[in-house]
Protein backbone atom coordinates (compact mmCIF):
# COMPACT_ATOMS: atom_id res chain seq x y z
CA UNK A 1 0.00 0.00 0.00
CA UNK A 2 1.23 3.27 -0.96
CA UNK A 3 0.11 6.85 -0.77
CA UNK A 4 0.27 9.32 -4.08
CA UNK A 5 -0.82 12.19 -5.74
CA UNK A 6 -2.85 11.11 -8.79
CA UNK A 7 -4.07 12.78 -11.38
CA UNK A 8 -7.31 13.38 -13.31
CA UNK A 9 -6.92 12.26 -17.06
CA UNK A 10 -10.73 11.84 -17.73
CA UNK A 11 -13.98 12.04 -15.97
CA UNK A 12 -17.58 10.98 -17.64
CA UNK A 13 -21.28 10.33 -16.18
CA UNK A 14 -22.43 6.95 -17.21
CA UNK A 15 -26.11 7.36 -15.34
CA UNK A 16 -27.62 9.32 -12.87
CA UNK A 17 -25.41 9.97 -10.42
CA UNK A 18 -22.99 7.48 -11.45
CA UNK A 19 -19.13 8.67 -12.70
CA UNK A 20 -16.47 7.03 -14.32
CA UNK A 21 -13.18 8.65 -13.26
CA UNK A 22 -9.83 7.42 -14.85
CA UNK A 23 -6.86 8.28 -12.89
CA UNK A 24 -3.14 8.57 -13.80
CA UNK A 25 -0.10 8.08 -11.97
CA UNK A 26 3.07 5.70 -10.44
CA UNK A 27 0.36 3.72 -8.22
CA UNK A 28 -1.11 2.08 -10.23
CA UNK A 29 2.52 0.15 -11.03
CA UNK A 30 0.92 -1.15 -7.55
CA UNK A 31 -2.65 -2.75 -8.75
CA UNK A 32 -1.75 -6.38 -9.33
CA UNK A 33 -5.32 -8.11 -8.24
CA UNK A 34 -8.61 -7.36 -9.12
CA UNK A 35 -11.61 -6.98 -6.44
CA UNK A 36 -9.03 -4.08 -4.77
CA UNK A 37 -9.95 -0.69 -3.53
CA UNK A 38 -8.34 2.73 -3.67
CA UNK A 39 -8.58 5.03 -0.45
CA UNK A 40 -9.57 8.91 -1.50
CA UNK A 41 -9.16 11.81 0.12
CA UNK A 42 -11.91 14.47 -0.23
CA UNK A 43 -10.01 17.72 -1.39
CA UNK A 44 -11.09 19.69 1.30
CA UNK A 45 -10.22 20.00 5.03
CA UNK A 46 -13.84 19.32 6.43
CA UNK A 47 -13.26 15.86 5.43
CA UNK A 48 -11.98 13.98 7.76
CA UNK A 49 -12.22 10.39 5.90
CA UNK A 50 -11.03 8.95 2.94
CA UNK A 51 -13.73 7.30 0.42
CA UNK A 52 -13.45 3.24 -0.64
CA UNK A 53 -13.71 3.11 -4.12
CA UNK A 54 -12.68 -0.27 -6.19
CA UNK A 55 -10.81 -0.33 -8.72
CA UNK A 56 -12.74 -0.99 -12.22
CA UNK A 57 -10.01 -1.17 -14.83
CA UNK A 58 -5.92 -1.24 -14.47
CA UNK A 59 -4.02 0.03 -17.70
CA UNK A 60 -0.43 -0.58 -16.13
CA UNK A 61 1.47 0.45 -19.83
CA UNK A 62 -0.47 3.71 -20.01
CA UNK A 63 -0.30 3.67 -16.17
CA UNK A 64 -4.01 4.69 -15.75
CA UNK A 65 -6.65 2.79 -13.87
CA UNK A 66 -10.79 3.97 -13.45
CA UNK A 67 -12.68 3.98 -10.72
CA UNK A 68 -16.60 4.20 -10.82
CA UNK A 69 -18.70 5.64 -8.11
CA UNK A 70 -22.34 6.45 -7.02
CA UNK A 71 -22.52 10.01 -5.62
CA UNK A 72 -24.22 9.34 -2.02
CA UNK A 73 -23.05 12.40 -0.16
CA UNK A 74 -20.72 15.70 -0.26
CA UNK A 75 -17.65 13.87 -0.32
CA UNK A 76 -18.73 12.21 -3.86
CA UNK A 77 -20.21 15.01 -4.99
CA UNK A 78 -17.32 16.99 -4.88
CA UNK A 79 -15.30 14.12 -6.65
CA UNK A 80 -18.05 14.17 -9.55
CA UNK A 81 -16.96 17.90 -10.53
CA UNK A 82 -13.57 17.35 -10.40
CA UNK A 83 -12.17 17.98 -13.87
CA UNK A 84 -9.00 16.72 -15.94
CA UNK A 85 -6.10 17.95 -14.78
CA UNK A 86 -6.94 17.81 -10.86
CA UNK A 87 -4.91 15.99 -8.49
CA UNK A 88 -6.52 14.00 -5.68
CA UNK A 89 -5.01 12.33 -3.31
CA UNK A 90 -5.17 8.74 -3.56
CA UNK A 91 -3.82 5.75 -1.10
CA UNK A 92 -4.25 2.02 -2.23
CA UNK A 93 -4.72 -0.71 -3.44
CA UNK A 94 -5.73 -1.88 -0.49
CA UNK A 95 -7.89 -5.14 0.79
CA UNK A 96 -7.32 -8.78 -0.62
CA UNK A 97 -9.24 -9.45 -4.35
CA UNK A 98 -10.40 -11.72 -5.83
CA UNK A 99 -8.45 -15.31 -6.55
CA UNK A 100 -8.46 -17.07 -10.29
CA UNK A 101 -5.13 -18.34 -11.53
CA UNK A 102 -6.39 -21.94 -10.25
CA UNK A 103 -8.69 -21.60 -13.06
CA UNK A 104 -8.26 -23.85 -16.29
CA UNK A 105 -8.36 -22.60 -19.49
CA UNK A 106 -12.05 -23.46 -21.07
CA UNK A 107 -13.40 -23.65 -17.54
CA UNK A 108 -16.57 -21.20 -16.85
CA UNK A 109 -16.78 -18.67 -13.91
CA UNK A 110 -20.29 -17.15 -13.12
CA UNK A 111 -19.46 -13.09 -12.18
CA UNK A 112 -22.44 -12.05 -10.57
CA UNK A 113 -23.16 -8.01 -9.90
CA UNK A 114 -25.45 -5.03 -9.08
CA UNK A 115 -25.76 -1.40 -8.60
CA UNK A 116 -22.73 -0.15 -8.03
CA UNK A 117 -21.00 -3.61 -7.07
CA UNK A 118 -20.55 -4.08 -10.69
CA UNK A 119 -16.93 -1.58 -11.20
CA UNK A 120 -14.63 -4.41 -9.96
CA UNK A 121 -15.96 -7.44 -11.52
CA UNK A 122 -14.80 -5.84 -15.08
CA UNK A 123 -11.36 -6.10 -14.14
CA UNK A 124 -11.80 -9.61 -13.07
CA UNK A 125 -13.76 -10.64 -16.25
CA UNK A 126 -11.16 -9.06 -18.48
CA UNK A 127 -8.55 -11.23 -16.42
CA UNK A 128 -10.39 -14.73 -16.80
CA UNK A 129 -10.99 -14.00 -20.60
CA UNK A 130 -7.36 -13.59 -20.83
CA UNK A 131 -6.54 -16.94 -19.04
CA UNK A 132 -8.75 -18.83 -21.92
CA UNK A 133 -12.17 -18.89 -19.33
CA UNK A 134 -15.86 -18.79 -20.42
CA UNK A 135 -17.03 -16.10 -18.48
CA UNK A 136 -20.92 -15.58 -17.55
CA UNK A 137 -21.78 -12.26 -16.08
CA UNK A 138 -25.59 -11.99 -14.20
CA UNK A 139 -25.76 -8.34 -13.90
CA UNK A 140 -28.54 -6.05 -11.79
CA UNK A 141 -29.93 -3.06 -12.12
CA UNK A 142 -33.07 -1.02 -10.34
CA UNK A 143 -33.95 -0.06 -13.80
CA UNK A 144 -32.73 0.61 -17.96
CA UNK A 145 -31.93 4.35 -16.74
CA UNK A 146 -29.48 3.42 -14.05
CA UNK A 147 -28.01 0.72 -16.41
CA UNK A 148 -23.84 1.05 -17.23
CA UNK A 149 -21.07 -1.12 -18.69
CA UNK A 150 -23.19 -3.55 -20.63
CA UNK A 151 -21.46 -3.44 -23.87
CA UNK A 152 -17.63 -3.45 -22.29
CA UNK A 153 -18.99 -6.54 -20.59
CA UNK A 154 -20.64 -7.64 -23.59
CA UNK A 155 -17.58 -7.32 -25.49
CA UNK A 156 -16.19 -10.06 -22.94
CA UNK A 157 -18.79 -12.84 -22.68
CA UNK A 158 -22.22 -13.72 -22.50
CA UNK A 159 -24.10 -10.92 -20.47
CA UNK A 160 -27.22 -11.71 -18.85
CA UNK A 161 -29.43 -8.28 -17.81
CA UNK A 162 -32.31 -8.21 -14.73
CA UNK A 163 -33.96 -4.87 -13.76
CA UNK A 164 -36.40 -4.66 -10.60
CA UNK A 165 -39.20 -2.82 -13.37
CA UNK A 166 -38.29 -5.24 -16.37
CA UNK A 167 -37.32 -2.02 -18.70
CA UNK A 168 -34.51 -4.13 -19.78
CA UNK A 169 -33.28 -7.19 -19.58
CA UNK A 170 -35.56 -9.68 -17.29
CA UNK A 171 -37.78 -8.25 -15.02
CA UNK A 172 -36.39 -9.28 -11.66
CA UNK A 173 -33.13 -9.46 -9.43
CA UNK A 174 -29.84 -11.45 -10.62
CA UNK A 175 -31.38 -14.10 -8.32
CA UNK A 176 -33.39 -15.24 -10.99
CA UNK A 177 -31.20 -15.06 -13.69
CA UNK A 178 -29.09 -17.80 -11.68
CA UNK A 179 -32.08 -20.09 -11.36
CA UNK A 180 -32.05 -20.02 -15.21
CA UNK A 181 -28.52 -20.60 -15.54
CA UNK A 182 -28.27 -24.10 -16.96
CA UNK A 183 -24.47 -24.52 -16.57
CA UNK A 184 -22.28 -25.14 -13.53
CA UNK A 185 -19.32 -23.45 -13.04
CA UNK A 186 -16.04 -23.88 -11.99
CA UNK A 187 -16.27 -20.78 -9.83
CA UNK A 188 -18.66 -17.54 -8.85
CA UNK A 189 -17.44 -14.19 -8.11
CA UNK A 190 -19.81 -11.89 -6.65
CA UNK A 191 -19.54 -8.40 -5.77
CA UNK A 192 -23.01 -6.41 -4.78
CA UNK A 193 -25.73 -5.45 -2.22
CA UNK A 194 -25.72 -8.26 1.26
CA UNK A 195 -29.05 -9.47 -0.53
CA UNK A 196 -27.02 -10.26 -4.05
CA UNK A 197 -24.29 -11.82 -1.87
CA UNK A 198 -26.94 -14.29 0.03
CA UNK A 199 -28.84 -15.37 -2.82
CA UNK A 200 -25.40 -16.20 -4.44
CA UNK A 201 -24.18 -18.12 -1.57
CA UNK A 202 -27.22 -19.99 -0.91
CA UNK A 203 -27.80 -20.90 -4.91
CA UNK A 204 -24.26 -22.36 -4.65
CA UNK A 205 -24.05 -23.67 -1.01
CA UNK A 206 -22.51 -27.07 -2.53
CA UNK A 207 -19.59 -25.51 -4.63
CA UNK A 208 -16.37 -25.15 -2.96
CA UNK A 209 -15.09 -21.64 -4.80
CA UNK A 210 -17.72 -18.87 -4.23
CA UNK A 211 -15.69 -15.95 -3.51
CA UNK A 212 -18.04 -11.99 -2.44
CA UNK A 213 -17.14 -9.39 -2.45
CA UNK A 214 -18.30 -7.55 1.02
CA UNK A 215 -19.33 -4.42 1.38
CA UNK A 216 -19.04 -1.94 4.63
CA UNK A 217 -18.92 1.50 5.88
CA UNK A 218 -15.05 1.87 6.25
CA UNK A 219 -12.91 4.49 7.96
CA UNK A 220 -9.36 3.83 8.20
CA UNK A 221 -9.51 1.48 5.07
CA UNK A 222 -6.52 -0.43 6.74
CA UNK A 223 -8.04 -2.94 9.76
CA UNK A 224 -6.91 -0.14 12.21
CA UNK A 225 -10.30 0.99 13.52
CA UNK A 226 -12.56 -2.63 13.31
CA UNK A 227 -15.57 -0.26 11.46
CA UNK A 228 -15.98 -2.70 8.95
CA UNK A 229 -16.24 -6.44 10.87
CA UNK A 230 -18.23 -9.39 9.47
CA UNK A 231 -18.85 -12.68 11.52
CA UNK A 232 -17.42 -16.15 10.66
CA UNK A 233 -19.93 -19.10 9.95
CA UNK A 234 -16.93 -21.45 12.39
CA UNK A 235 -17.58 -19.13 15.39
CA UNK A 236 -20.89 -20.74 17.69
CA UNK A 237 -20.11 -18.04 20.36
CA UNK A 238 -20.68 -14.79 17.57
CA UNK A 239 -17.54 -13.63 19.10
CA UNK A 240 -14.79 -14.25 16.16
CA UNK A 241 -14.76 -11.58 13.26
CA UNK A 242 -12.97 -10.34 10.34
CA UNK A 243 -12.49 -7.13 9.22
CA UNK A 244 -13.64 -6.40 5.43
CA UNK A 245 -11.09 -3.64 4.36
CA UNK A 246 -7.93 -5.64 4.81
CA UNK A 247 -8.73 -9.21 5.27
CA UNK A 248 -11.39 -8.50 2.70
CA UNK A 249 -13.14 -7.42 1.16
CA UNK A 250 -13.16 -11.18 -0.68
CA UNK A 251 -14.11 -13.96 1.34
CA UNK A 252 -15.50 -17.17 0.36
CA UNK A 253 -18.39 -17.75 0.86
CA UNK A 254 -18.30 -20.92 3.33
CA UNK A 255 -15.98 -18.53 5.79
CA UNK A 256 -18.43 -15.91 6.40
CA UNK A 257 -21.76 -14.93 7.59
CA UNK A 258 -23.73 -12.15 5.47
Amino acid sequence: MKQEIMTISKQRQLAPRIFEMTLTGELVNEMRTPGQFLHLRVPQNAFLLRRPISINHIDAEKKECRIIYRVEGEGTRIFSEMTIGDPIDVMGPLGNGFRYHHLNQGDTAFIVGGGIGVPPLYELSKRLTQQGVHVIHFLGFASKDVMYYEEEFRALGDTRIATDDGSAGLQGNVGNLLLAAEQTPAAVFACGNNGLLKTTAQLFEDLPDVQLSMEARMACGMGACYACVCHTKDDEQGTKSVKVCDEGPVFQARKVVI
